[in-house]
Order: C-alpha cells, then sequence, then structure tokens
C-alpha cells in the first residue's frame, strides 16, 4: 500500500498515543482538540484515569474562559479512548510513542506494534535523545519510522520537530508534517542526532549552568537571576533542569556526549548525583531547589536558601557617582544612576563628547516622557544631575567611579592608574567590563582592595541586572557598598566571581557557538534553529537574530576569551563565525551578519 501523500493528510484521523505521562497526556489532548480520534495507551490504568481527568479539566477551563462550549467539550472528550493494552492501536493510522527515555522499552514497543498495526501505519517516536535510526533500522516498516518530538506542555508549546532517518520515506514525513500544521503546530524537519536542533542546544547550556553550580562559582538563585534578567529568558537554567526532570537530562546528555564526544555536552557529576539520590527535580519534590511537595512547581525554603541581605555587613557612603565614557554604555548607566537620585559626573574624552553624551540621555529621557513611562518634571531632575566633563579630573569627590570605555585591557589599566591618582581615599572603583579580568584593572592600582567589576547589560536603563563581580582582592565593605548602590538603582545584583563571561557570557556564548557549528555542519538552516529556539525553548530572540544583534566581531572576541581561559576544546570559535567577521560581515551594524539587512 502507498505512502500517504500531504494532500492525503485526512488519512492521519485516528491516532494511538502510547504512554500517558505528561507529555503523552498533553498530546492526546492536542489531537483530540484538533478533531482526531484518540487512541490512548498506558500500561497502569491510574494513568489512563489521569489522562482522561486532565483533558477534562482542560476543556472545563476552556469552558468556563469562553473558548470552547459545552458541545464541543463533550466532542473533544469523547474522542478520547484510553486502553491498557497495545493491541487498541491496532486501527490506528499513526501511532505516536511517549514512553520513558529508555532504548530497550522503545524497541520492544515498536516490535510489538510491528505485528499490530496496519502495514500503512507510520510509528512515531517522541525520543528527543535516542537514535531514531536505530529503532527504524530493527523494525519491520523502517520507512515508516520517524521522531515527532513535541515540547513540554504539549497544548502550549508550539515547536514539533519531524525528524528523518536516513531510512525515513519522504511521504511520512510529509504526512505527519502536514498533521502538525493542522494541530497548529510550527514543524521543523530535522535529522537524526541526540537532541536534535532545541535540545541539542539547550542541554548542552543547562550543563553547564549545573557544572557552575556544583563549582560553587554562583548560587543558583544567581545563576536562574542571571539568565532569566540578562537573557529575557521565562525559567533560570537550574529550575528548568527541575522542570524538565535531572534524570531525563543525565539521559540526553550522555546519549549526546557519546554521539559528539565534546566534553561540554558529559553530564556534570551533579546530575548523576542528584539523579542517583531520587532527587530530580518537581516531580520528587527536590531537585536543585526543595519544592512544596513531589509534582509542586512552588518552591520552598531549604538549607541554600539565602537570608535577606546575610553577611553583606556595613558599605561606604555614596551620594555622587562619576561615569567614564561617552558611548551607549556609559550613557546608560549615567541615566540610571542620576534617576536614582545620584548626582552624577559624565567624563569623556573632551567637554564636547560629555556634552553630546548628556545630549543623548536627554533624548533617551525624552522618549520616557513620550511613553508615559517619565513625568516631564522627573526627566528634567534627572538631566539636572548629570554634570558633563572633559577629563577624569572631575572625578576627585566622587564616592563611586565606574568606567565604560572599550574593551580593551590596556585601555582600561591606564584609566585605572588614572582614577587611582584622582579618586579620594575610599572611593569604590568600578569597572564594567564583561570579558576582561577585574583583577588585571585592580592591578594598575595602589588599592586593589577597593576595585569591583559592576557588569550593567545594554540597554543599562532598560536591564535589569547586574553583575558583580569580586576579586581575590576586593574588600567586603566595597562589595556591601555595591550590592546596596545595585538595589538602590533597582537593579538586580548577582554575585560572582573574576573569571571569563562572569555568570551570563560564560552560559550564553557556547550555546551561540554550537548553533553556529549545527550551520557549519548542514544539521539545520539558520531559520530553522531560530524557529527552533524561540517556539521550543521560549528565547525571545534565536541565536542567528541575537549574534546579528550583538554583532559577531564582539561575539568572536567573547569566545576567544572563554576559550583562552577554560581550554576546552567544544569552547573553540567556529570557523564559520571567523570567517564572516574577517569578511566584515559583522550583523545589522554593517547590514549583513548571518543575514542580510535592509541599510538606513
Amino acid at each position: 500500500m502507498d505512502l500517504p501523500s500531504t494532500s492525503s493528510q485526512s488519512t492521519l484521523q485516528t491516532i494511538a498515543v502510547v504512554g500517558l505521562g505528561t507529555m503523552g497526556t498533553g498530546i492526546a489532548e492536542v489531537l483530540a482538540r484538533a478533531g482526531r480520534e484518540v487512541v490512548g495507551i498506558d500500561i497502569s490504568e491510574s494513568a489512563t484515569r489521569r489522562a482522561t481527568a486532565s483533558l477534562a479539566a482542560a476543556t472545563a477551563r476552556s469552558v468556563a474562559r469562553g473558548r470552547l462550549t459545552e458541545e464541543e467539550r463533550e466532542g473533544v472528550l469523547a474522542r478520547l479512548r484510553t486502553y491498557t493494552e497495545l493491541e487498541a492501536a491496532a486501527g490506528a493510522d499513526l501511532v505516536i510513542e511517549v514512553v520513558p527515555e529508555e532504548y530497550g522499552l522503545k524497541h520492544r514497543i515498536f516490535t510489538e506494534l510491528d505485528a499490530i498495526v496496519r502495514p500503512d501505519t507510520i510509528l512515531a517516536t517522541g525520543t528527543n535523545a535516542l537514535s531514531v535510526t536505530r529503532l527504524a533500522a530493527e523494525s519491520q516498516r523502517p520507512e515508516r519510522v520517524l521522531g515527532l518530538h513535541f515540547f513540554n506542555p504539549a497544548p502550549a508549546m508550539k515547536l514539533v520537530e519531524v525528524v528523518s532517518s536516513v531510512l525515513t520515506a519522504p511521504p511520512a514525513v510529509e504526512a505527519v508534517t502536514a498533521l502538525a500544521r493542522d494541530l497548529g503546530k510550527e514543524p521543523v524537519s530535522v535529522g537524526d542526532r541526540p537532541g536534535f536542533v532545541a535540545d541539542g542546544l539547550l542541554f548542552g547550556y543547562l550543563n553547564q549552568a549545573a557544572a557552575m553550580y556544583e563549582s560553587k562559582y554562583a548560587s543558583r538563585e544567581d545563576i536562574d537571576a542571571a539568565m532569566r534578567l540578562g537573557c529575557g529568558l521565562p525559567m533560570g537554567p537550574l529550575a528548568l533542569l527541575d522542570l524538565i526532570g535531572v534524570d531525563t537530562a543525565r539521559t540526553v546528555l550522555e546519549a549526546m556526549y557519546a554521539s559528539s564526544g565534546d566534553r561540554l555536552h558529559a553530564p556534570a557529576p551533579i546530575l548523576g548525583h542528584l539523579a542517583e539520590a531520587g532527587l530530580t527535580g518537581q516531580k520528587s519534590g527536590r531537585g536543585f531547589y526543595t519544592y512544596a511537595e513531589p509534582g509542586s512547581s512552588e518552591t520552598v525554603r531549604d538549607a541554600q536558601t539565602p537570608l535577606e541581605g546575610a553577611g553583606l555587613g556595613e558599605g561606604r557612603p555614596v551620594s555622587s557617582v562619576g561615569v567614564a565614557g561617552s558611548g551607549t554604555m556609559a550613557s546608560g548607566i549615567a541615566q540610571v544612576f542620576a534617576q536614582a537620585g545620584y548626582a552624577v559626573v559624565l567624563a569623556a574624552r573632551s567637554q564636547e563628547k560629555a556634552e553630546a553624551a548628556k545630549a543623548a540621555i536627554g533624548k533617551s529621557l525624552g522618549r520616557a516622557v513620550s511613553k508615559g513611562r517619565l513625568t516631564e518634571e522627573a526627566a528634567a531632575g534627572t538631566l539636572a544631575r548629570i554634570t558633563p566633563a572633559g577629563s577624569l579630573d572631575a572625578f576627585a569627590e566622587v564616592d563611586l567611579a565606574v568606567e565604560a570605555v572599550a574593551e580593551d585591557l590596556a585601555v582600561k589599566q591606564e584609566l585605572f592608574a588614572a582614577l587611582d591618582k584622582i579618586c579620594k581615599p575610599g572611593a569604590v572603583l568600578a569597572t564594567t567590563t564583561s570579558s576582561l579580568p577585574v583583577i588585571a584593572c585592580a592591578r594598575a592600582t595602589s588599592r586593589p582592595q577597593d576595585v569591583i567589576g559592576m557588569h550593567f547589560f545594554n540597554p543599562a536603563p532598560a536591564m535589569k541586572l547586574v553583575e558583580v563581580v569580586r576579586t581575590v582582592l576586593t574588600s567586603d565593605d566595597v562589595h556591601a557598598t555595591v550590592r546596596a548602590v545595585c538595589t538602590k538603582v533597582r537593579k538586580h545584583p548577582v554575585d560572582c566571581g573574576d573569571r571569563a563571561g562572569f555568570i551570563v557570557n560564560a552560559l550564553l556564548f557556547p550555546y551561540l557557538n554550537n548553533a553556529i557549528k549545527m550551520v557549519e555542519q548542514h544539521y539545520a538552516g539558520i531559520d530553522e534553529i531560530d524557529a527552533a529556539m524561540k517556539l521550543g525553548g521560549g528565547y525571545p530572540m534565536g541565536p542567528f537574530e541575537l549574534l546579528d544583534v550583538v554583532g559577531l566581531d564582539v561575539s568572536l572576541a567573547i569566545e576567544k576569551v572563554l576559550h583562552k581561559e577554560f581550554r576546552e576544546p567544544g569552547l573553540a570559535p567556529s570557523p564559520l563565525l571567523e570567517h564572516l567577521v574577517a569578511a566584515g560581515c559583522l550583523g545589522r551594524k554593517t547590514g549583513r551578519g548571518f543575514r542580510e539587512y535592509a541599510r538606513r
């Protein structure tokens, strides 16, 4: 019998879902709401009852919100029938398997299905880590076996990865792709490799976050806050690991490492320790965080929960701030301090540059007024608190000096040597570097104990995060001072040590680098990867959109710093990125990066 073509997607009307855990139940709901006849199968009767109850509750909420009529709800409920035997799949046009990530179990189910379903039935696995090709090769119908990877929660998440092996017949791919679109999903076609696109990028990032926490570089709360506030992610990586399941993450990473040999994919030991102790995340009630009960998403205090302000001690008084620089970051930081009521000296290389920077702040404040975010009086008061200066000599009496000049170590060291001579004793000296060692700036002074990192994010008035970077020489009262100042300017401070990338860049740029490598290896295109990460990972921008905004030259510089410090082969910058930078294709600022842009 011929395989269905794209014009015959109506043949995929009866669909069996094998495994009625959270994912299987969600997929069954999506199918039933879309008018498909759904055969839900699980060896556990309690699982089948939970699936039915879950659909009843979800559709009742839809009726209460006016999204379904009661009659429509009854139709949806009638389309789900549950069973405890695989034989119930005999009449299915498509079977979607979503049992636990264990190859032996999946292989046994596929072998039994071969003897049960019709010759023209398509068999899909929901795996995100195991080999679709191997399952297909050991099936009696390899051309009809493929991967259909939904994302959790299936009713809400738009992405579906359609995974082909070298054995999969194109009409089978076309049929399930058409089905995915009919379900209101965005299908992305990918080849067979562990993690596919979205999880292949996501789990490497999650693994690095777990390793960062395990090394005690930063607290779990600070790692999660940094990635939420610094990158706009819906969840921090450690909270996301708890949601996914620590054991599931470990399984996926083991498969990725076996395939890639990249040490960045080797599961962080803490994942194994937690999994073996049964601390698998939300489903067990404890993982990286502790939860109110198993299955709950409500975190509760535990021994690692920090006490508010604990151990910070007394800081130094700060009433005036000096900001060195005339670029976007310097102007933004000066605006932040002035809006919070500080007297600000904005120093540039000339009086004209300083005046121009203040004028830029005036325009920024004007935009805030026009959008109703600020009153005219508040804007005028903010601008009045900023004094432009053409020399660092104006910093003689400031309590806090913040440099935001070029990301060049020699330039910064020269500036800190000047600040050392100009600023009064007891003044705190801060660098906004995102990639250079803070200690190198500190050692350019005679008072390294007064030097600290304050890494703001661009645009500074809008971004809530500040990475507070202590060196081995930074004094406790300087750290307490900067934490207090961050709170006063309504920023969220996170503590980290003085090493390349701090928290955000150390986790973000290896992920971006891996996305480029996927394109280099012809595994997926930039549009597919961007769509997968926005729809499947909840990222506000796809990696190639972000690279073009940040600037490919900036990205390459940060990746080189990370590679030099950590010496991990997997952190070596992608040759494609190096070639684009060498060609002058730097992203939006040059009109061409990974994409081309209309010149303004």
